[in-house]
C-alpha cells in the first residue's frame, strides 16, 4: 500500500516515457531542420568577415579550417541540436539531462573550435589526410581517410554527450545490448564518415567564398542542400533506432503509476 493512502493507478506504460509521446521523426528531424535554419540565418543577416566581431573572436573563427570547410560550421549545430534531441526523449530525470546536455556541448564545442575554429575535429582529418598523402596515397584515399577521422572525433563526442544524458533502458540481455550498441555505433561513424565526406567537398560543388564575403542566395541554396544531403542518412539511422525502440514498447500495456 502506497504511503498517504493512495491507491495505485493503472495507465498505459507509453504514457510515462517521453518517446512514447513524441513521435520519432520529431527528434530525428530537428537536427537538420537546425542546421538549415542556421545556414539560412547566415545568409539573411550577411554574416562574413566583414561583419563586425570581436578582435579576439574573429582571430579564433576566422582563419584557414573556416575557409577551407566552411559548412562544418553548420555541422557544429547538428551535433548540438542531436544532443537537445536526445535529452528531449531520453527517460532520464530533468536534472542529469541538463547536465549532460551541458556537459556533451561542452566537449563537442571544445573538439570543434579550440583553440581555434575546426579544433581537434578537422586537424585530425587534415593531419590523417596529410600524412596519407605524404606516403604516396592517392589524393582520394587521402581525403576518406581524413574524413574518417574528423568523423570519429566528432562522433565521439556525440557518444559522450549520449552517455552523460543517459536514460537508455532495455529488458534484453546484456549481450544484444552490446551488439545492438556496436551496430548502431558503427551504422552511425559510416553515417557521419559520409557527412563530413559530402561537406568536404563543398568547394568543389560551388559553395561560394563565404565567409570572405556574405552569402548569396544561390549559394546559401546550395550550401542547405549540401548540409541536408550529407547528414541525411545520420538523421534516418536516429529515426529507424527511435522508431524501433517505440515499437518494442508495448502500449497497451499497464504500469503501475502512484
Amino acid at each position: 500500500m502506497p504511503s498517504g493512502g493512495a491507491s495505485a493507478v493503472l495507465v498505459p506504460a507509453a504514457a510515462t516515457s517521453p518517446v512514447g509521446a513524441i513521435s520519432p521523426l520529431v527528434p530525428a528531424a530537428f537536427p537538420l531542420m537546425a542546421a538549415f535554419l542556421a545556414l539560412c540565418a547566415t545568409a539573411v543577416t550577411g554574416l562574413s568577415q566583414a561583419s563586425p566581431l570581436p578582435p579576439e573572436l574573429a582571430a579564433r573563427f576566422y582563419g584557414f579550417f573556416l575557409q577551407q570547410y566552411p559548412l562544418f560550421t553548420f555541422a557544429i549545430v547538428y551535433g548540438l541540436a542531436r544532443l537537445v534531441a536526445m535529452a528531449a526523449i531520453s527517460t532520464a530525470s530533468l536534472p542529469r539531462r541538463i547536465v549532460g546536455v551541458l556537459l556533451g556541448g561542452t566537449l563537442l564545442l571544445a573538439l570543434s573550435l579550440y583553440p581555434t575554429f575546426g579544433g581537434l575535429v578537422l586537424r585530425a582529418g587534415f593531419a590523417t589526410g596529410g600524412m596519407t598523402f605524404l606516403t604516396y596515397q592517392p589524393m582520394s584515399v587521402a581525403f576518406a581517410l581524413g574524413s574518417a577521422s574528423s568523423a570519429f572525433v566528432f562522433g565521439s563526442a556525440l557518444a559522450v554527450g549520449a552517455l552523460l544524458i543517459g536514460g537508455r533502458t532495455s529488458a534484453a540481455s546484456w549481450g544484444r545490448r552490446l551488439a545492438t550498441g556496436l551496430l548502431r555505433s558503427a551504422a552511425g561513424f559510416l553515417a557521419l564518415w559520409f557527412a563530413f565526406a559530402v561537406i568536404g567537398q563543398a568547394h568543389m560543388a560551388g559553395f561560394g567564398p563565404w565567409p570572405r564575403r556574405a552569402l548569396s542566395t544561390g549559394e546559401a541554396g546550395l550550401g542547405a542542400s549540401v548540409v541536408l544531403a550529407a547528414f541525411l542518412p545520420h538523421a534516418i539511422l536516429v529515426w529507424l533506432a527511435l522508431r524501433d525502440r517505440s515499437r518494442r514498447k508495448k502500449p497497451g500495456a499497464p504500469s503501475i503509476a502512484v
